[in-house]
């Protein structure tokens, strides 16, 4: 048996819905797969002593998952007043805008085609619902338009894709770029050492309480990754899918057309820093 302590940031265990800190709350959707792991976890925000609560990434469009959100909240003595997406891929967004019309409530984003209202997110904004302060932190590099929220009162941060509860996300070339993904996995360490945050509430897979620990085993991660295609290339393995097969051999094939994205991310930050 693995113990959960030594692992990457520190697993808290099995994914499941329900609370995970004093302001959060999980509603674990019913799409488990290779790439999604358990689920997408849909997080509902909320400060204690508000009716008001804001959701996190609704998750795939799915209305028993969707209803089941609405019912947790209210359950819970929330209503929900906002709805917020760390990116647009459909396993995240897709049931954005059926959340909204069960809801009666606006949706932000980054992105303004997944936008219903006129306000989007940019860097530096601080939402307020309720008492509930969330902060966005641009975290480009999964995708271009992916965003992490600190939540300061639970010395928390919900990472979207950018860091996952298990495991390590791909870099989706060509919208997704390894320069902007390294940047941002420092903005997130710089959070941890400056801002005090600790606990990681991951889109997928289970909380990690040393968020430290995970930004740096992803930082180390990725040094990694880029040294082994960086080698597989001067050994002559010249095109995206050479250098998966050779530098995932280990890893299940069923996943080799993610990696190919990162290993495209990776040849592209490689060549545009002179290194092939």
């Amino acid at each position: 048996m693995t113990n959960a302590s030594a692992l990457p940031g520190q697993p808290r265990g099995a994914v499941v819905s329900g609370r995970a800190t004093s302001r959060t709350i999980n509603v674990l959707a019913p799409n488990p797969s290779a790439m999604t792991l358990d689920g997408t976890n849909t997080w509902i925000v909320t400060e204690p002593d508000s009716d008001l609560a804001v959701v996190v990434d609704p998750g795939p469009l799915d209305e028993a998952h969707l209803r089941n959100v609405v019912v947790t909240a209210e359950e819970a003595g929330k209503r929900i007043a906002l709805t917020l997406l760390t990116h647009g891929h459909p396993d995240h967004a897709a049931g954005a805008g059926r959340l909204a019309e069960l809801t009666g409530t606006k949706v932000r984003a980054l992105d303004p085609a997944l936008r219903l209202g006129d306000e989007g997110l940019a860097a530096g904004d601080v939402i307020r619902t309720g008492g509930l302060e969330l902060r966005v932190v641009p975290t480009p590099g999964h995708t271009a338009d992916s965003l992490c929220f600190h939540l300061p009162a639970d010395r928390a941060v919900l990472t979207g894709d950018t860091i996952l509860g298990r495991g390590t996300t791909v870099v989706a070339h060509p919208d997704g770029r390894l320069g902007d993904y390294l940047d941002s996995l420092r903005r997130l360490r710089s959070l941890t050492v400056d801002d005090g945050v600790h606990t990681v509430l991951p889109g997928h897979g289970p909380v990690l309480e040393d968020a430290q620990g995970a930004v740096e085993f992803y930082l180390a991660h990725r040094a990694n990754r880029l040294a082994q295609v960086e080698t597989a290339v001067e050994n002559g393995h010249g095109s995206a899918a050479d250098v998966v097969a050779h530098v995932y051999a280990d890893v299940d094939r069923s996943l080799w057309p993610a990696a190919e994205l990162s290993v495209r991310a990776q040849l592209e930050y490689l060549q545009e820093h002179g290194l092939i």
